[in-house]
Parts: structure tokens; sequence; C-alpha cells
């Protein structure tokens, strides 16, 4: 397994691979769009890697907030599943629909 400065696992943790690419990506574009703008290299240097921490963070962020989106969603859907199997036939089910009462005759 690929560990990146040998603790942080990203080859098992979600998220981690694709944050950490892109954040080398921004690093990239920041330093150099730096330099080519002002032709200051310690400071290019120090603009790269501040574009590699808040691309990496913002990247790393926004995909953990739609996995926890998408582990609740499985989680519901697991749960209707399930409910729909065990209340299935039941009086409790609520895709069956009560008899309706017999009208008065008079």
């Amino acid at each position: 397994p690929f560990k990146l400065l040998g603790i942080l696992d990203v080859e098992n943790i979600p998220c981690a691979r694709d944050s950490v690419l892109y954040g080398s990506l921004g690093s990239v574009v920041a330093g150099l769009g730096h330099f080519l703008l002002t032709s200051r290299i310690r400071r290019s240097c120090d603009v790269g890697v501040g574009g590699f921490i808040v691309v990496t963070l913002g990247c790393w962020f926004h995909c953990r907030y739609n996995y926890a989106k998408l582990r609740i969603q499985e989680r519901m859907a697991r749960e209707g599943i399930k409910n729909k199997i065990l209340y299935e036939s039941t009086h409790l089910d609520p895709e069956k629909k009560p008899a309706a009462a017999a009208p008065e005759q008079s």
C-alpha cells in the first residue's frame, strides 16, 4: 500500500487519493502561475505550498461530505428494504390498502 509521509494510507482511506492528486495539481498551478506573474521564486514556492493545502483540504471536505451523504442514503435504503420485507403482507404494510367499509342500507 502507498503511504503518504509514512502515516496516511492513501489507498484505503476514501477521498484521500483524489484529494492529494488535486492538491498536487493545485500546487503546481498556483506556484507556476505566481512565478509567471511575479518572477519571485521563494514566494512562488510558498504560494505553491499554500495552494496544495487549500486545494487538498477543499477537495477532502467536499468529498467527505458527499461520502457521508451517500452513506446516510444507503443506510436509509437498507432500513427501508428491511422494513418492506418485515412488514410485507401484514396489517402494518403501508402499501396495503384498508378494506372499504360496506355502505349502510336503509
